[in-house]
């Protein structure tokens, strides 16, 4: 697989977001506080159509669009046209574009591209991970006493039992900070260059985390579930850290 042309259709899903947030957007509601926009369509739509121009016997999963290529099923893009939406529709400047290809169930290749930063972070599985082509790492902080980490709350925080409050609660208590930044995807990229030290979410998809799970493993770190099991793409959960913390963190967002 061509790592640059996947990282080029990220730039240009990126030019298409900061262009819609310059000329305005329309914002729809998926559910109570989960929003899409025109940009989101918008982005899916060209990333979709360049992966089957470019890549044509690969499956296709996209968020806004679902399965729309059922080619070559051992292998699968999963694109987040928008990984923020609810950033993007505020007008604050945290959202990327996520793009993964899970190959028998493994994350392989990975690109997050930072439109409002211009960082766009890529990883091959076996060859490292780098933002911007200079090759990252995950931090060296050995504790949680001394780790500021970043989490997440599902779109349906409000009514599901596992709720995040606890695990927040407890490791916001032991540590120097837990941030809320809204963008998985980039959340994951900046554990793996090492800006922060630990991340955990449920309520995720595919598309939200296989890349930026894929970078933090590259850069030396450590991901799986949240009880300690193999890392699937699919379960809809992460934990992810610079390996160092991670029996600690696990320890500390087990159960609710």
């Amino acid at each position: 697989m061509d790592i640059k042309k996947v990282e080029e259709i990220a730039r240009g899903a990126g030019k298409i977001l900061l262009q819609q947030l310059e000329t305005g957007f329309s914002i729809e509601k998926k559910g109570t506080v989960d929003l899409i926009t025109n940009a989101d369509r918008l982005s899916d739509e060209y990333i979709v159509r360049e992966l089957k121009e470019h890549f044509p016997d690969t499956a296709i999963l996209s968020e806004e669009q679902g399965l729309t290529s059922s080619a070559g099923k051992g292998h699968l893009w999963v694109v987040d046209p928008l990984d923020g939406t609810t950033n993007f529709a505020h007008g604050y400047p945290y959202f990327s574009v996520s793009i993964a290809l899970i190959c028998d169930g493994e994350p392989y290749l990975g690109v997050v591209h930072n439109p409002v930063s211009g960082e766009l972070f890529s990883a091959v599985k076996g060859e490292g991970a780098y933002r911007n082509g200079t090759r990252i790492k995950v931090s060296r902080t050995e504790s949680i006493q001394d780790s500021l980490l970043v989490t997440g709350f599902a779109y349906d925080v409000a009514t599901r039992p596992d709720d995040n409050m606890g695990p927040f609660a407890r490791v916001t208590k032991a540590s120097q900070g837990v941030l809320r930044l809204g963008s998985a995807a980039l959340d994951l990229c900046n554990v793996a260059c090492g800006r922060l030290d630990g991340f955990w979410e449920r309520g995720l998809n595919a598309w939200d985390i296989t890349a930026g799970a894929l970078m933090v493993l590259e850069a030396g770190g450590k991901v799986s579930l949240m009880d300690g099991q193999k890392f699937d793409p699919f379960a809809r959960e992460i934990a992810a850290t610079n390996g160092l913390i991670h029996a600690e963190l696990l320890k500390l967002i087990a159960d609710n």
